[in-house]
């Protein structure tokens, strides 16, 4: 089932982005630089793959701790970087690209909005993995969560989901900083 949302989430990306190519060719259509914080956002999420997967090398090895610090880390900085994300669209504003005064940076708010949207989802799930993290903090609680088979699946779903969403936004980084150059 993740499989089929990945690939739904794949396609609708990737014909907005195709979207946007087309639309290049407007008259109305205005370049602009992307602000330096995408490029700060865009290593706090890569970050946060590095700490996910620490997070599930650490619950293998029973490193219950370093599970919780890990997962801790991971939603730290998943929330990092819609706090970027943000700032960076309240640069753009202030560049006078907005939604209403220019179609190509109606584009990248809304693509980038709607991955948002999706890395939001993900931190749901974070949240939960983290609640319970917190809540089995004896070894024999963390060690019975750790090997109860729903939970390692629910752990592998949220790495699988979690890394397509880091992968989709340095797809949209890499075609927003290449096709918004001046």
């Amino acid at each position: 089932m993740l499989g089929l949302g990945i690939f739904g989430m794949s396609l609708m990306f990737f014909i907005l982005t195709m979207l946007y190519l087309n639309r290049q060719a407007r008259p109305d259509w205005v370049r602009f630089e992307m602000p330096a914080v995408f490029w700060v956002s865009t290593i706090l999420i890569l970050l946060s793959s590095l700490t996910l997967h620490a997070a599930n090398v650490s619950i293998r090895r029973e490193a219950f701790f370093f599970y919780r610090l890990w997962i801790s880390l991971t939603l730290g900085l998943g929330l990092a970087f819609i706090g970027m994300q943000l700032w960076g669209w309240m640069l753009l504003q202030g560049q006078g690209i907005t939604l209403q005064k220019s179609i190509s940076g109606a584009f990248l708010y809304v693509i980038s909005g709607l991955h948002i949207a999706h890395l939001l989802g993900g931190i749901w799930f974070l949240v939960v993995a983290w609640v319970e993290a917190l809540r089995y903090r004896k070894y024999v609680d963390s060690f019975i969560y750790s090997v109860n088979p729903p939970n390692q699946l629910r752990i592998r779903l949220i790495t699988k989901y979690w890394h397509f969403v880091d992968a989709l936004w340095l797809y949209l980084f890499c075609f927003f900083t290449y096709f918004t150059a001046s």
